[in-house]
């Protein structure tokens, strides 16, 4: 039973979640939803104008949210457990370049704008990521959104001309899927985004009808991941259906639910191969081939060695953050026609540009990550805070098993994803809607 005290605090907490968000908090809100959905459609944000809308836009959204509080008004602040990380990184990048420890300062300083953007987009959702009714309406955007993405990428390969959107060449090839020049990097965008429909469609709370489009909608993404030829995605997708499994089977415990889970991954492989067919799965099975101007399997270990002996070289503070283009060049111990500008693994270009001292910090961030995750699944109950603890953690591990592979943490738009979906899932829990607390007050009352 609840206590007196303990009804009220529920029952303020739903009626301030009924009133309308201020006009500023909105603008707050939306502004860093309205980034997140640009970053993929303008090729990944990896391009200078596109850099510059991200930086600008977070910087806009912050002055907005200052406004209020400078006039004293404005909701309270909200702490995460992720910001102590995500601060202690930015003195270290910080000290490079006043210390001059990297090796191209204009590079790290840019680089440091950008994850300065990020911090901030995290900062602020989780600032207006309040209620529960804002994130449910999150879910159902990002659904909406990952489905709209994925059938036009399917749309746009079966109909290719070789350009982005049909009008967009790129400059230096490349495989286009999507909205991205590169595959891997669709590929990384759905590995975040399937699991929030997948969690949604889990969800009691969610009408019959909405639950089966949602369901359909991740079945649809997470087969694109396959369609899409990129090796390193299935694999985190394998293992991303692992752990949603072994949350229905252990957690869960719904063997209706576990039965559809497996009806849609059926689905979804018949999918695949109408659609792909031996394409696919002859991409899937080749690794030391190289196409669409890609390093093979065998090249990107050879990188790998090679980042090991830079990280010998500078083991505690690494090169400086986003020097590996610059500073890989003397450590090359191959020859090829392709620029080597990222390491094609993201620990071990982190362990370069930012020695140990920035692994450490990841490290750090990640536990309190998914101690935070855990916390909020292991009743077991799927409501606001359990479903978004479910989505976020298994989107984040789709990007970090893919990241042994790839780069898709160099892609400001999949950085952004991934950061801001580890902020939603390790903020302060939100009070889950409840219909009997209008009831217990009247108790109470009496």
């Amino acid at each position: 039973m609840s206590t007196p005290t303990q009804v009220l605090a529920e029952l303020e907490n739903l009626e301030s979640g009924m009133r309308p968000l201020p006009r500023e908090e909105r603008t707050v809100l939306y502004g860093c939803i309205g980034l997140l959905l640009f970053g993929p459609l303008a090729f990944g944000a990896v391009e200078s104008w596109s850099g510059f809308v991200m930086e600008a836009g977070a910087a806009g959204l912050l002055m907005v949210w200052l406004w209020p509080r400078l006039r004293g008004e404005g909701a309270a602040f909200r702490s995460n457990p992720l910001f102590a990380p995500m601060a202690v990184f930015a003195g270290l990048v910080a000290f490079q370049l006043v210390a001059g420890l990297t090796s191209y300062r204009y590079v790290t300083w840019t680089s440091a704008l950008l994850f300065s953007s990020i911090a901030i987009l995290c900062f602020l959702l989780t600032q207006s990521l309040r209620r529960a009714e804002e994130i449910a309406r999150f879910g159902v955007v990002a659904s909406v959104y990952g489905f709209a993405v994925a059938f036009f990428a399917v749309i746009q390969d079966l109909s290719a001309n070789g350009r982005i959107y049909w009008l967009r060449l790129p400059r230096s090839g490349g495989w286009i899927y999507g909205p991205y020049v590169n595959h891997n990097h669709y590929a990384g965008l759905m590995e975040m985004l399937f699991p929030i429909a997948l969690t949604m469609s889990l969800s009691r709370r969610v009408e019959r009808a909405p639950r089966i489009a949602l369901g359909g909608a991740a079945v649809f993404m997470a087969s694109t991941i396959v369609l899409c030829g990129s090796r390193g995605g299935v694999i985190a997708l394998v293992v991303q259906l692992g752990l949603s499994a072994e949350y229905v089977a252990f957690l869960r415990k719904s063997p209706k639910v576990a039965m559809a889970l497996g009806a849609g991954l059926a689905l979804a492989g018949l999918w695949v191969l109408l659609v792909g067919g031996t394409t696919v799965t002859d991409r899937l099975l080749t690794f030391h081939t190289e196409a669409h101007t890609e390093l093979s399997t065998g090249l990107r270990l050879t990188v790998t060695k090679d980042c090991a002996r830079m990280f010998v070289d500078k083991p505690l503070l690494g090169f400086g953050l986003g020097t590996f283009p610059t500073a890989y060049p003397p450590y090359q111990s191959f020859y090829t026609n392709i620029f080597v500008n990222e390491a094609h693994n993201d620990y071990a270009q982190l362990l370069v540009e930012m020695g140990l001292a920035g692994f450490g910090v990841m490290v750090w961030l990640l536990v309190l990550l998914f101690r935070t995750a855990w916390r909020k699944l292991k009743s077991g109950k799927l409501g606001v805070n359990g479903g978004l603890a479910l989505a976020g953690s298994v989107g984040c591990v789709g990007i970090l098993v893919h990241s042994f592979f790839d780069f898709n943490m160099q892609v400001a738009s999949n950085a952004a994803w991934f950061y801001a979906l580890a902020a939603m899932v390790a903020a302060p829990s939100v009070s889950e809607p409840r219909a009997k607390v209008s009831s217990q007050r009247r108790e109470v009352r009496l």
